[in-house]
C-alpha cells in the first residue's frame, strides 16, 4: 500500500499537527538568516536538546554575524567544543567571515546562492530559503527521509545516489508550498517528536490510517539504509607532561581532519603500551626540546577509553609524564582547560584536575 504523493492530506495533516505540537524554541518564529543558519548548522547531526545551549552561547557572545567574524577561530572552536564534527565549526566562522567582509553582513536571499557558502549544503540552504524568505524548498533531513521512507513505504536505501535522489524529488511534490516556511519545520518536528527512530507510537500518529509501511507491518524495516564502511580501530597513547611549576605542554593539530585547529597533548599511535625511552622520544620530538627529562611517568588508566567517531574507534590510554625542562612559554595547567581541545582530551583533562590542579 502507498499513498499518492500528489494528495494534499500528508501535507495538510504535518502542518495541523505542527501548529498543535510544535515546541517553544529560541530560534523559532524568526525570519533572520544569521539566526536560521546559526541554528541549523549546530543542529546538524546533533539533538536538539544537546545543541541549545550552543546556540544560546554563540548567540550570547557573537549576537551579529560581524561578532562572529571578528572572533579568532581558536575561540570559535573552544565554544563549538563537544559537538563534534569540528568542520562544522572551521566552515561557520568561514561563512561568517565572508557574509561579514564580502556581503557587508547580509546573507544571499535565494537558495543557489545560499548553497554557495561554506558548509551549507541543500538541507540547510532549504531551512534558511524557506523560513527566512518564503522559497518552496523542501527540507530533507534524517527525519525527513524516516517520515517519509515509512508513510510512503519506499524500499530504495537513503543512503545511495539513487535513493537520495528519489527522495529529494518525492519531498518536492508533497511539500505544501503555500506555507513552506511551517510545513519544512513541521515535517522536521514530526520526525523529532512523533514518527521517531525507534518504538514509534503509531496508535496516536495522525498519518496512520495511510501509513504504508505501518500497513505492511515494516515501521522498524524504513528507512533502508545500506551497510556502513566498517570502523577502523585506533590505539592511541596520550602523554601529559607536568614541570614542577605545574605546567604542561598542548600541540596544535594542523593536518587535515577532523580536529584540525584543536590542541591535544604529545601522541604516540600504537597498540602495545609504550616503554620509558618512546615517552621520552614523544615528548622531546613535540616540545622540540632534545634536553627535555622525563622523571617519572604514570599510566592514569588500565583499560583504554573508548571514544567513537563516525568510521573510527580509539581506544586510548593517558599518561601523565613529570619533566623538567619543558618550553617558557608552556601554559599551566589551569590555563590548559582554556584550549579548544576534542571532548576525549576534555574528559581527559576533568579526571585529572583533582589531583594535579
Amino acid at each position: 500500500m502507498r499513498a499518492s504523493p500528489n494528495e494534499d492530506f500528508f501535507s495538510d495533516t504535518i502542518l495541523k499537527w505542527y501548529r498543535q505540537h510544535k515546541r517553544e524554541l529560541p530560534w523559532r518564529g524568526s525570519k533572520d538568516p544569521y539566526t536560521i543558519w546559526l541554528s541549523e548548522i549546530i543542529l546538524q547531526q546533533t539533538r536538539v536538546n544537546q545543541g541549545m545551549p550552543y546556540f544560546l552561547r554563540f548567540r550570547e557572545r557573537f549576537p551579529t554575524v560581524r561578532d562572529l567574524a571578528e572572533a579568532s577561530e581558536e575561540e570559535v572552536l573552544k565554544l563549538w567544543q563537544g559537538l563534534g564534527y569540528y568542520s562544522r565549526a572551521r566552515n561557520l566562522h568561514k561563512t561568517a567571515k565572508a557574509v561579514a567582509f564580502e556581503r557587508s553582513g547580509n546573507f544571499p536571499d535565494t537558495y543557489k546562492g545560499l548553497l554557495a557558502l561554506s558548509g551549507v549544503g541543500p538541507y540547510t540552504a532549504a531551512a534558511i530559503a524557506s523560513i527566512c524568505h518564503g522559497l518552496p524548498h523542501p527540507v530533507v533531513d534524517g527525519n525527513v527521509y524516516r517520515v517519509l521512507a515509512r508513510y510512503f513505504d519506499v524500499e530504495l536505501p537513503i543512503n545511495t545516489t539513487e535513493g537520495r535522489r528519489y527522495f529529494e524529488e518525492l519531498a518536492h511534490e508533497v511539500m505544501g508550498t503555500g506555507h513552506i516556511a511551517e510545513y519544512n519545520q513541521g515535517i522536521m518536528e514530526f520526525g523529532a517528536m512523533q514518527c521517531v527512530p525507534a518504538n514509534p507510537d503509531c496508535t496516536v500518529c495522525p498519518l496512520a490510517d495511510r501509513c504504508g509501511a505501518l500497513a505492511g507491518n515494516r515501521i522498524g524495516q524504513r528507512p533502508v539504509k545500506v551497510p556502513k564502511t566498517p570502523v577502523k580501530e585506533r590505539f592511541f597513547h596520550y602523554i601529559m607532561p607536568v614541570d614542577p611549576e605545574r605546567r604542561t605542554y598542548l600541540q596544535r593539530r594542523t593536518e587535515p581532519g577532523i580536529w584540525r585547529g584543536l590542541y591535544e597533548f604529545p601522541l604516540l599511535e600504537r597498540e602495545e603500551p609504550p616503554g620509558p625511552e618512546e615517552i621520552l622520544r614523544c615528548l622531546r620530538e613535540a616540545t622540540q626540546r632534545p634536553g627535555l627529562e622525563v622523571e617519572q611517568s604514570v599510566r592514569l588508566n588500565e583499560a583504554p577509553v573508548i571514544h567513537k567517531l563516525s568510521h573510527q574507534q580509539l581506544r586510548t590510554t593517558f599518561w601523565v609524564a613529570h619533566v623538567k625542562g619543558l618550553p617558557g612559554e608552556s601554559p599551566s595547567l589551569e590555563e590548559a582547560g582554556r584550549f579548544p581541545v576534542p571532548k576525549l582530551i576534555e574528559g581527559f583533562l576533568e579526571t585529572v584536575k583533582n589531583s594535579y590542579f
